[in-house]
C-alpha cells in the first residue's frame, strides 16, 4: 500500500521512524525543534522526542557540525540539518578534514556515522551567497557519500539508509521541492544508496541528471516524445559511489548522451559523468557527450537572468537534437 505525500513528509518519516527504532539516533540544526524546522521538515518531532533529541542550535554550523561529528565519534548517530548547504560552507572543515577522515585516521578504530542534510541548489531570487550546489564539491572528498535526491519515495527510502549507514553521508534535498508529491509506500522499505533510477525508458538518447533537475530533464523528454524523439531519463540520486554501470548500459542502447547538471560546468558532476563514459562506452557513442549546466557565473538576482542562468527544458533540448545531428 502507498499514499500521496509530500517531499518534506518523507524526509520526516524517514528520520522518526529510524529515531523510534534506535535511541542513539538525534536531530540537530538550525529551527528543527521549536520553529518544527525551517522548512517544516521537522514539523511535531521535538513533542514526540525531546529536546534531548531534537536540539536546536545556534546559527554556528562550524560548531553544531563539531559537536555532530563528535557525538558520532562516541557512540550515537546525528543528523545534522543545515539550514542550506550554502551556509554548511562555513563547516566544511568538519566535513571533510574530520567526519570523512575519522575512519582512516583512527585506522579502523573510529567510525563516523552521521548524515548532514539540508537544501542544495537554486529556489527563486535568492542570488549568489543562497544558490549554489555543492554535490561535486563534496563528492570530491574520499569518505563521504553524497545522496542527492527529490522523488519523495526515494527520498524517504534513501534518507533511512543513510541514518543506518556507518559512513559520514551529505543529503542534499531541494529547498523548491519540499512541497512536491509522489507515492510513497506505507510498509518499511529501504532505497539502497549507490543505485540510479530510470525514470523512463528510451531508445534513441540517454538524459542523465539528479536532484530538481531531474524534473528538468523529464519535462523536455514529454516535449522530445512529441517529434517522435525517445530519450531515456536516468536519475543519478547518489553522486557518490555513482552508478555508472546504469548509464553504461543506457548509452549501449541509445548511442548519446547528455548530462544535465545545476553546477556550475568546470569540474562538476557532469564532467566527471562524461569523462567515465566515453572511457567505459566510447565505442558506442554515435556523437560527442553534452552537457547541460548553469551558466559560468554568479547567480544573478533579477528574474530574466535567474532563467538565462539555469537549464531547462528548452536547452536540454537542443543538445538533444545536437546530439542527434538534428540541430539547424
Amino acid at each position: 500500500m502507498s499514499r500521496i505525500i509530500t517531499l518534506r513528509d518523507s524526509l520526516r518519516e524517514a528520520m522518526s521512524e529510524e529515531m523510534r527504532l534506535d535511541g542513539d539516533i538525534i536531530l540537530m540544526g538550525e529551527e528543527v525543534a521549536e520553529y518544527n524546522g525551517a522548512y517544516k521538515v521537522s514539523k511535531g518531532m521535538l513533542d514526540e522526542f525531546g529536546p534531548d533529541r531534537v536540539i536546536d542550535t545556534p546559527i554556528a554550523e562550524l560548531g553544531f557540525a563539531g559537536i555532530g561529528v563528535g557525538a558520532a565519534m562516541n557512540g550515537l548517530r546525528p543528523i545534522v540539518e543545515f539550514m542550506t548547504w550554502n551556509f554548511a560552507v562555513l563547516a566544511f572543515d568538519q566535513i571533510v578534514n574530520n567526519a570523512a577522515k575519522t575512519l582512516s585516521q583512527s585506522a579502523g578504530q573510529f567510525r563516523c556515522p552521521i548524515v548532514f542534510r539540508g537544501p542544495s541548489g537554486s529556489a527563486g531570487q535568492l542570488a549568489q551567497q543562497h544558490s549554489q550546489t555543492f554535490e561535486s564539491w563534496l563528492a570530491n572528498c574520499p569518505g563521504l557519500k553524497v545522496i542527492s535526491c527529490i522523488d519523495p519515495a526515494d527520498a524517504k527510502g534513501l534518507l533511512k539508509s543513510a541514518i543506518r549507514d556507518d559512513d559520514p553521508i551529505c543529503f542534499m534535498e531541494s529547498e523548491s521541492f519540499y512541497g512536491l508529491k509522489g507515492e510513497v509506500p506505507e510498509e518499511e522499505y529501504l532505497v539502497p544508496i549507490g543505485k540510479a533510477a530510470i525514470r523512463r525508458e528510451g531508445s534513441d538518447v540517454t538524459i542523465v541528471s539528479y536532484n530538481k533537475m531531474i524534473e528538468v530533464a523529464k519535462k523536455a523528454a514529454d516535449e522530445l516524445a512529441k517529434e517522435g524523439i525517445s530519450a531515456e531519463v536516468i536519475d543519478l540520486r547518489t553522486i557518490r559511489p555513482l552508478d555508472y554501470d546504469t548509464v553504461v548500459d543506457s548509452v549501449k542502447k541509445t548511442n548519446r548522451l547528455v548530462v544535465v547538471d545545476e553546477s556550475w560546468p568546470f569540474a562538476g558532476v557532469s564532467a566527471e559523468v562524461g569523462y567515465e563514459i566515453q572511457r567505459r562506452a566510447f565505442d558506442y557513442l554515435d556523437a560527442p557527450v553534452l552537457r547541460v549546466n548553469s551558466a559560468d557565473t554568479s547567480l544573478p538576482y533579477a528574474p530574466t537572468l535567474v532563467e538565462a542562468y539555469l537549464p531547462n527544458p528548452t536547452k536540454v533540448i537542443e543538445a538533444v537534437k545536437e546530439v542527434m545531428y538534428m540541430k539547424a
